[in-house]
């Protein structure tokens, strides 16, 4: 038998289901990882495997509530992807963290002697095969990975894989505005989500 109060902790979804699908935030590859299995729903008819929304909601909520326990200013994000510059931006800009986009330059966690190196607590990568000289300087320094994981990527050295489309422009959008909508929220610098200022558009990276 089920509590009131358990039935409203299956609080309803971040946003409708359809938002999900419309930004092929479940849409992975053609191939699929063992790593990845756990976060896979099916494979469709034209071999492409499909990830499990669910859970991908599920790990949204979780990591928000992760991040909120660091000083915004020591969380890195970093993509190597062109369509992770502006969500990685956005969200830096919103909830006050660093991001690096584009080339990562080596030694930037790992050599003290560089005009560029900062010392994050924990980084986030957008996929950590395009990220991996980041995921590696990381996992020297001995600090905390977040990956954004396709159905292709291998969780080796990933500490908390997101399963997610990590390579399309909308679901990296849409992923990086909930984490920041999720991040305010649980710092209480918003009182519930409509309190939210900005749109998902706002994370797009243009065309």
């Amino acid at each position: 038998m089920t509590t009131e109060n358990e039935d409203e902790e299956e609080e309803e979804m971040l946003v409708p289901e359809d938002t999900y699908l419309t930004a092929g935030i479940h849409i992975g590859t053609q191939q699929k990882a063992k790593d990845m299995e756990p976060f896979i729903f099916k494979v469709r008819d034209d071999g492409l495997f499909v990830l499990d929304v669910d859970q991908t909601e599920e790990r949204i909520r979780s990591l928000a509530k992760f991040l909120s326990r660091y000083d915004p200013k020591r969380i890195l994000l970093v993509s190597a992807r062109q369509y992770g510059k502006r969500p990685i931006e956005m969200f830096s800009d919103v909830v006050g963290a660093s991001s690096i986009a584009g080339r990562f330059i080596p030694g930037t966690l790992t050599n003290p002697s560089l005009d560029h190196f900062i010392e994050p607590e924990i980084l986030l990568v957008v996929d950590p095969s395009a990220d991996r000289q980041a995921v590696r300087e990381a996992v020297n320094v001995g600090i905390p990975i977040v990956g954004l994981v396709d159905t292709n990527n291998m969780l080796r050295n990933v500490d908390f894989a997101l399963p997610t489309n990590n390579k399309g422009r909308k679901s990296l959008a849409l992923v990086f505005w909930l984490l920041a909508r999720e991040m305010k929220l649980e710092k209480g610098e918003i009182d519930e989500r409509d309190d939210f200022d900005y749109e998902v558009e706002d994370f797009e990276q243009s065309l």
